[in-house]
Formats: structure tokens, sequence, C-alpha cells
């Protein structure tokens, strides 16, 4: 736990992000978690415990910079990434965690139970069917394309709130399948300490927005 607690201290400070101690012993226990789990509901494709730390919790905190102070909603969230991580980055922001596997919501029920995260509530639900909200941010994770997400997940969203999609090389495709009325406000490529992989972040809004809420053509 040493070589991984050193290895997410140090890619937290390379990300710009502060991590208290208390905070990175949670995120090791975390991964004790993810590992037991993951042998029998296949959470991750990602078996080795240092791959864990940088592909799932540093990937998770490069959110942190961009994120406001209030409630956040983590769409088709899976193992937990990224919402799971930013409820325990962030104590005093309650995050709702969305998806449709229970197999998934249980794993996350039961982190949230261990880890002693009253700031988080798991939702077990499909995200088009689901009632809540709205919230200012919605992040997801290899969820969906923007092309479906962005509509699925619409009347969920605060009429001025934000999208913040982590996205792979496949973003710049997705970016001109956006539905009409949304706009991408940021696009940057954000470097993950033991991430190969290209990395993007997006931030997506209505492109006009008038005062009943509705976009504007």
């Amino acid at each position: 736990m040493n070589a991984e607690r050193r290895e997410l201290e140090a890619g937290a400070r390379a990300l710009g992000v502060s991590l208290v101690p208390e905070t990175a012993d949670r995120m090791c226990r975390l991964l004790d978690l993810l590992e037991k789990w993951n042998r029998a509901y296949n959470l991750t494709a990602v078996r080795e415990r240092m791959a864990m730390c940088a592909r799932h919790l540093l990937d998770s905190l490069t959110l942190v910079p961009r994120l406001h102070s209030g409630p956040l909603l983590d769409v088709g969230s899976g193992g937990g990434f990224p919402g799971l991580v930013l409820a325990l980055h962030s104590p005093a922001r309650q995050v709702t965690l969305l998806d449709s596997n229970s197999k998934k919501t249980r794993f996350l029920t039961q982190c949230r139970l261990e880890l002693g995260l009253d700031n988080m509530q798991v939702v077990h639900a499909r995200v088009e069917d689901w009632q809540g909200g709205p919230f200012p941010q919605i992040t997801s994770r290899a969820f969906a394309s923007l092309a479906d997400m962005v509509p699925m997940t619409a009347h969920l969203l605060a009429p001025y709130g934000q999208h913040l999609a982590m996205k792979g090389p496949e973003a710049t495709a997705e970016v001109a399948g956006l539905p009409a009325g949304w706009d991408v406000f940021e696009d940057s490529r954000v470097a993950v300490p033991g991430v190969d992989a290209e990395r993007r972040i997006l931030r997506i809004e209505r492109s006009t927005v008038d005062s009943t809420g509705e976009t504007g053509d």
C-alpha cells in the first residue's frame, strides 16, 4: 500500500490536486474493495493495482479543478469512476452515482458503507427514466456517445448546467454528432500520470437559454 499511496499522492500533485492523508488512505482502501469485488463482479478489466491507481483514481481526479461547489451527478458510474473518487475527494459535496447495472450499484453501495461516504447517494435506474436534480454539473466516463448522452441526461441538468464528459480519441468524431442547441465550451487534453492513452475532458453546455430554462433556436 505504501507504493500505491506514494504514486497516488505524487500523481495528484502533478494534477494540481490536493489530497489530505485521510483521503489518500480511503482511496487506497477503495483499491482493496475494487480488487476484492472485481473477482466476482468483473467491475474493471484493469487487474493490476498500480494500474488501477493511475487509470481509475488519478484519471478521475483530473475533473477536480473543473468542479463547482454544488451537488454533482455521475451517470453510468460503473465501478465508481469518476463519481466515487470525487465523493472521496470532496466530503462536503453531495454526489449522486447513477447506474442501471444492479451488480455495480451493489458494489457502490458497499463502498458507501465501508468508506463512510455520507455525502454519496447510489441510484439504480436507467438515466432516461430517473427523475432527479436538476444538477449544476453532470459527469460521465465511457458511458455513451455524446449524441446519446446529452439528450438522455438533459432533463437532469440545470438550465445553465454543464456536462463534463471524459473521453479519448473518439471525442473529435463525437463532437460532430452533438444535438442542436448544445456547444462544447472546453475540449482539453489532460496528461494522467501513469497513463499513456489520450485523455480529454469536454465541457458541454446549452447554446442559449431563455428565462424559462428552454433552449433557444
